[in-house]
């Protein structure tokens, strides 16, 4: 052969042998612009949730007695836009079985839903446990375990008994251990089955929307010390709760408890507002984190400090946030299993202007701080214009809870997106979906935070507080003009149960 020719075909060689190194290259090109690897671990679950109040309607049924929403709905006339109650909504009460259907649908690992006291033990107290009552929670959560779903159960989510209420209710030190009572009554009859538990549902709104603003029930709008007091006590009745599992069911059960705090990201609208807005972290989230998750327990020193400070300007003989014990601090500190976050939100933080109103932590900002928030300017918006959507500020808030507390378990026990109609093909819910999973897989696994699962609010349509029946934040429409609540999946449905059977996000397309 000649020298030629052997060059030749060296040359065709090196050629066909580039070609396909290219297409490898090309290939590996694509792989890497996708910003993370979307899989996620096969021990990681997705759930989606519900609340007793907002979907069980039966509100007189049986022996149930009268929740502080029963009555609040009841007595303060247009306390909701559309005037509507909690009486009948999603009649869960008479159609689990279809709610458990729905979970079984999308193939979810697990279904959050909560327990209604008044429901469970009408007269309040723990001597009196409603056959009727103990009997659906065992019906839906036998239907749960059968269809292979894991039923993940929060003990208080707004819903106190109204005796309990007329004794001053979360106000009463007392109802920390009556909650505690509760709490035990739940233990026993479910504990075998249950493995994860949540103790209180967002405490900022059972005392902060409550009392400091007055808008939730029971609407008692006393912002100096009752939503303080009202702070307190829900830390302590959640440990309470939490000793009591840890020291009775633990070592039978072997299962997880924790308490579901609502998380706001906050960041300085300029570089001058990083001080009042670390403040700020502290008064929303470390108020009611600081307690349980720290080393030292307590309220957040800096929060303490200014409290203390700020009371005396005002007035006060002695700091308007009540004083932790040496025992009351160590009661609370350590009582977690995991890190449960509620996240829907991210607001940018500024001192108020000259004449400028600060009037509430709900709609303007924080009154004790004189801060007002503002809403991101690339966030977006759903139905409910106080959430403004930054998917972002997911990430940020769980590496904030890591860099704080340190490398715990973290769960998200709640994330969801309001529209106002009944379209089916909602897009929008799809994009939310995407966008927050998305963020949560970089901190998983660029910022290595410990998260063993995502819930979304919520499985269907439901009794949405304050905005009634006109926000809808369902995987599953509800129509509720129809005596049979019929419930109808969503495009977002379809769409999460296809992330659920792959494990994997589809971002890398």
């Amino acid at each position: 052969m000649k020298r030629a020719e052997i060059h030749t075909k060296a040359e065709k060689k090196f050629t066909i042998m580039l070609f396909f190194g290219l297409l490898v290259l090309s290939a590996t090109a694509s792989a890497s612009s996708c910003p993370i690897d979307p899989t996620f671990p096969s021990c990681f679950k997705l759930g989606a949730s519900t609340a007793a109040y907002q979907i069980e309607g039966a509100w007189n049924v049986s022996d149930k007695s009268v929740s502080i929403w029963d009555n609040f709905t009841h007595r303060v006339p247009r306390v909701t836009v559309d005037n509507s109650t909690g009486d009948i909504a999603c009649d869960s009460y008479n159609l689990w079985q279809r709610d458990v259907e729905m979970a079984a649908e999308m193939g979810l690992d697990y279904y959050r839903f909560s327990i209604s006291w008044p429901r469970l033990l009408p007269k309040g107290y723990d001597y009196y446990v409603s056959k009727d009552g103990a009997e659906y929670y065992n019906n839906l959560i036998n239907g749960l375990l059968e269809r292979g779903i894991e039923p993940v159960v929060t003990l208080y989510h707004w819903d106190l008994p109204d005796i309990l209420q007329q004794l001053g209710g979360w106000t009463n030190p007392l109802t920390a251990d009556w909650f505690a009572n509760y709490a035990r009554i739940v233990f026993d009859l479910y504990g075998d089955r249950v493995k994860t538990w949540i103790t209180i549902n967002e405490p900022i709104v059972v005392c902060d929307a409550a009392y400091a603003a007055g808008y939730t029930a029971p609407g008692i709008k006393e912002p100096y010390s009752g939503v303080f007091v009202c702070t307190k006590n829900v830390l302590l009745g959640h440990a309470k709760a939490w000793r009591i599992y840890d020291k009775e069911f633990r070592h039978l059960y072997e299962g997880k408890v924790s308490i579901s705090n609502h998380m706001i990201w906050f960041e300085p609208k300029t570089k001058a507002d990083e001080a009042l807005n670390e403040l700020a972290m502290q008064y929303i989230n470390g108020r009611y984190a600081h307690a349980i998750y720290s080393e030292e327990g307590g309220w957040p020193s800096s929060l303490e400090k200014y409290m203390a400070e700020y009371s005396a300007k005002q007035g006060y003989p002695r700091s308007r946030l009540p004083v932790f014990t040496e025992y009351e601090k160590t009661l609370v500190r350590g009582t977690f299993d995991f890190i449960a976050v509620n996240y829907y939100t991210t607001k940018l933080i500024r001192p108020a202007r000259e004449g400028e109103v600060v009037s509430d932590l709900f709609v303007s900002g924080i009154p004790d701080l004189n801060a007002v928030m503002e809403s991101p300017p690339t966030a977006t918006y759903g139905y409910s214009t106080l959430m403004s959507i930054y998917p972002k500020g997911l990430r940020r808030i769980l590496g904030w809870l890591k860099d704080t507390y340190g490398d715990h378990e973290m769960m998200l026990t709640e994330n969801g997106f309001s529209s106002s109609g009944s379209e089916l093909n909602d897009q929008e819910r799809i994009d939310f979906i995407r966008n927050h999973l998305e963020q949560l897989l970089l901190a998983m696994k660029v910022d290595h935070v410990n998260v063993s699962g995502y819930t979304h609010w919520s499985l269907m349509d439901n009794f949405e507080w304050l905005d009634g029946y006109t926000s809808k934040f369902g995987l599953y429409e509800v129509n509720f003009t129809d005596p049979m609540r019929e419930r109808t999946p969503r495009a977002s449905a379809n769409y999460y149960s296809k992330i659920i059977k792959q494990r994997k996000l589809d971002i890398c397309c």
